[in-house]
């Protein structure tokens, strides 16, 4: 365990021993005042997950906390086996593609999966993408990936709160003219740091790249990403 996770988790532990410490002497002190503490308590929760990351989906569904509404393309899942092509040998996708929420397409939005800072941002068409690193309470960073996105509504470096807009889903003259293979978006979570790459001329701002082309085996897949629906699963059952 890294040494600021080990830090955290003592604070933790001491504020929690602290606060069971003084619930029990406001019972000693004044049996009147019992029915202060579980307000108490819950000001201790809230303060022992305050530097916590809630996390939801990306995407406006009716619950951002839930997958009940949650559409997958055919070819969009986890993990799934993708066909080579020319320039491209097959590869296991890295990523989920996630349908259009709402027969929306003028300004159909796209949220960060959490609070973070942007890292890397490319708009170029239907590669568009946006890359956005996350502090996790234990100080270990992971990251999120949001591509083939529009109407790209944040800087480079700029702070970000999952629920404001960060981009949109492609409009459908835009589909049309790039093909409408890109009415989604897909998104990654990250385990491992993005590929450091030098920005160009026409992409002054895409300092990251993913490794979405270069997972061949189930090791690779395991190694630098999660599956990003069961992370969001994970994280809400733990916030419970």
């Amino acid at each position: 365990m890294r040494l600021p996770a080990v830090r955290t988790m003592l604070l933790k532990c001491m504020v929690l021993i602290l606060g069971l410490q003084a619930s029990s002497l406001f019972s000693q002190i004044n049996h009147d005042d019992a029915e202060q503490i579980p307000l108490f308590r819950s000001d201790l929760m809230t303060l022992l997950r305050q530097d916590e990351v809630a996390w939801y989906l990306p995407i406006a569904a009716p619950d951002r906390r839930s997958l009940a509404n949650v559409q997958v393309t055919r070819i969009g899942p986890f993990g799934l086996l993708r066909a080579a092509r020319p320039g491209i040998p097959a590869h296991l996708h890295t990523g989920v593609d996630l349908q259009r929420p709402h027969d929306n397409y003028v300004d159909e939005p796209i949220f960060p999966a959490a609070k973070g800072r942007v890292i890397s941002l490319r708009d170029d068409g239907p590669y568009a993408q946006i890359i956005i690193r996350h502090r996790l309470a234990d100080s270990t960073d992971l990251w999120t990936v949001y591509e083939h996105v529009a109407g790209i509504r944040v800087g480079l470096h700029e702070s970000v709160d999952p629920q404001r807009p960060i981009a949109r889903f492609m409009t459908r003259a835009e589909l049309d003219r790039y093909g409408w293979q890109f009415d989604h978006v897909h998104f990654e979570v990250m385990r491992v740091k993005p590929k450091p790459r030098m920005p160009d001329q026409t992409k002054p701002f895409f300092h990251f790249g993913t490794y979405c082309l270069v997972c061949y085996t189930q090791a690779d897949l395991d190694e630098k990403y999660y599956d990003p629906l069961q992370f969001l699963q994970r994280q809400w059952r733990e916030r419970l």
